[in-house]
């Protein structure tokens, strides 16, 4: 039900996604009257009718607004679609819930009803961003904490290094700390006492990262916390989206540059497709007793169905399971 666009791109992405996997099951988590109205309308009746064996709505009274505060929406909102989907992954129902919704209400109530792993403090929000060696840089937090202490970019690190190793099969990824440059005195407190921490672990760290190398592939992970890693990820979203429409603006101006741009078609197709943030869309809500996926609340039906596969994966893999015995590991 959340998101900015709502069923209109949820349901769709759902039979999207059950079309191209036919051995998964879909719980549908809203207001009943409206997710039927969606399944019935002409755009998706012929394609839902096939696939209503492996899909079931799961009937919610109330929905939590993008604007809610989370406490209300944890304290007022007690079968609202959020906390009922939630409640499926606690009672075994479902093994991942994705939801495009208010990010502080999907976090605080996931959090509340799942609880955190053992040796986990607190939750952390990951995902990839593409980098120019063709793979993948998992960053984290993206905005789940704002203030963290250097135990808790630690535990940021285990999580996103065993993230990285279900999802891409890399048995030790390497892993950076952001910080405002290379060297060993650069940082404050916080983040020179993370570092040291790292150094002493069992994790494969690399050294302190620059904000360039999230870009550049240098290392399989990047830790930070949660204000500096959701300014970078909506700058690195916004650059994108310029990009794009810069090709598309300039390569349209005038004769010569369509005839340019035609020739040129399949490298700006290649491109645009690498930068394309929807691929990647889907941020995992670490440190939970439970599979969470945030989708971006913009997203579209094509992006939405990326959280749905990512949701998946991580279930398919075990990832909290390999989060567990990293952790358990580090102690």
């Amino acid at each position: 039900m959340g998101g900015d666009h709502g069923l209109s791109v949820t349901i769709p992405a759902a039979l999207d996604f059950l079309e191209e996997n036919p051995a998964h099951h879909a719980l549908l988590v809203g207001l009943e009257a409206d997710i039927r109205a969606m399944l019935s309308a002409a755009e998706h009746h012929q394609r839902a009718q096939p696939l209503s064996r492996r899909y079931e709505i799961v009937a919610a009274e109330e929905v939590v607004a993008m604007d809610d505060p989370p406490a209300i929406a944890l304290r007022n909102k007690r079968r609202s679609s959020m906390r009922i989907a939630i409640e499926c992954i606690k009672e075994g129902r479902a093994q991942a819930a994705v939801s495009a919704g208010n990010t502080g209400a999907l976090m605080a109530i996931a959090r509340y009803v799942l609880k955190t792993l053992e040796g986990i403090d607190r939750p952390a929000i990951a995902t990839a961003l593409p980098n120019r060696t063709g793979g993948v840089t998992t960053m984290l937090d993206l905005g789940a904490n704002v203030d963290c202490s250097a135990e808790h970019l630690l535990q940021f690190a285990q999580m996103g290094a065993a993230l990285v190793s279900v999802i891409d099969g890399k048995e030790r990824p390497s892993i950076g700390l952001l910080n405002i440059g290379e060297e060993v005195i650069k940082g404050n407190d916080t983040v020179k006492l993370a570092a040291e921490l790292l150094r002493a672990s069992s994790l494969n760290f690399y050294g302190n990262v620059e904000g360039d190398d999230i870009f550049k592939g240098t290392t399989d992970v990047i830790v930070c916390d949660g204000f500096v890693g959701n300014v970078a990820l909506k700058t690195s979203e916004g650059l994108a989206q310029m990009l794009r429409s810069f090709i598309k603006e300039e390569f349209t101006r005038n004769l010569l540059t369509k005839c340019m741009a035609f020739i040129a078609s399949p490298v700006l197709k290649a491109f645009s497709r690498r930068v394309d943030h929807r691929r990647y869309n889907g941020a995992s809500l670490l440190g939970l007793r439970g599979i969470v996926i945030k989708s971006h609340g913009s997203a579209d039906s094509y992006a939405f169905r990326h959280a749905l596969r990512r949701a998946a994966g991580a279930a398919a893999h075990g990832l909290n399971e390999k989060i567990a015995q990293a952790i358990t590991k580090s102690a």
